[in-house]
């Protein structure tokens, strides 16, 4: 990397860590990010080496042209998209703080995003999953508490690997999550869970409160890459013939509760959704479903309708 471009990457995942307050997985992403544009800069989309630009000397041009390239290469429109929101991110932040005159990401324009329902779970299925850990050992009681805890509050995989013993009140039923921004909320949990952690937690006795709530055999910290593949373990022992993630149970837990009718206000803040429209992609899912079930039931649905019709012509 270019020496100036290399020191004001530095700079500016610094700002992200000390004043964002960026999680490590974002600071990952963008660092990832800044690393493969600059390796643009210095190669020609045929791959020869070509002399790095200055910073005053990249245009929104250049950054098509990276873009272009990523398209070439069988990335997604959703990885595109985040990639060009670090470059303008990272050419905001050098455009106040004097390097560049203007922030030539700016107006180059994001691919458009396909609109994707929510992936979620059957109820049936969601029990299926929950219960494939063999309660009798040690570490099918950690995996149920995990699969239960992410059912029944939503949380996102890098916020349950970032809890701590203390943050789980068993007697209250409440649970203190530090989401996206190091936001802090507080979520109810449900018996099922509690009871599971309960089980959990009778053989961690002596661990203090600032020690990882979900530790791996050696006693370290669970990760997400762990936590993906213990769900991707159950979900073949239950033989669910579907792909199921971390995110999947979010998924399941927000759609389930709005159908029980619970206020998507609640569920927003449950989610820890900054914006009400994030949360509002679930009233979708249940308005689908709500037309199924209508179709099936109702006599006068266009379903039913058209199947008296055909039946009166036979």
């Amino acid at each position: 990397m270019s020496p100036a471009l290399d020191s004001w990457s530095k700079k500016f995942l610094e700002y992200l860590r000390y004043q964002k307050n960026a999680s490590e997985h974002t600071l990952r992403n963008y660092a990832s990010d800044l690393e493969q544009f600059r390796n643009h800069l210095a190669h020609d989309p045929n791959g020869a080496s070509r002399p790095e630009p200055e910073l005053d000397q990249i245009e929104n041009l250049t950054i098509r042209e990276f873009l272009g390239v990523l398209y070439q290469r069988g990335n997604s429109k959703s990885s595109v998209a985040r990639k060009l929101a670090t470059l303008r991110s990272f050419m905001k932040f050098l455009s106040a703080q004097g390097a560049i005159r203007t922030n030539p990401a700016k107006i180059v324009a994001s691919p458009r995003q396909e609109k994707r329902l929510p992936d979620f779970m059957m109820q049936d299925a969601v029990v299926q999953l929950i219960e494939a850990p063999d309660s009798s050992t040690a570490i099918g009681r950690r995996d149920r508490a995990i699969l239960e805890l992410l059912y029944a509050t939503g949380v996102r995989v890098s916020e349950l690997v970032g809890l701590d013993l203390g943050d789980i009140e068993l007697g209250e039923g409440l649970l203190r999550v530090l989401g996206k921004g190091r936001k802090e909320r507080i979520v109810p949990v449900g018996t099922k869970a509690l009871d599971a952690l309960k089980a959990y937690l009778e053989e961690r006795e002596g661990a203090k409160g600032e020690a990882p709530l979900f530790v791996n055999v050696s006693g370290g910290r669970l990760t997400a890459r762990s936590i993906g593949r213990l769900i991707k373990k159950y979900t073949r022992q239950s033989c669910i013939f579907r792909k199921v993630s971390p995110h999947s149970l979010r998924h399941t837990f927000a759609t389930h509760l709005l159908d029980a009718g619970a206020d998507i206000r609640e569920i927003q803040e449950m989610l820890g959704h900054s914006s009400l429209s994030t949360t509002q992609r679930y009233t979708h899912v249940s308005m689908g479903k709500l037309m199924e079930v209508y179709d099936k039931a109702h006599p006068r649905s266009f379903k039913n309708v058209g199947r008296k019709h055909k039946e009166e012509r036979h």
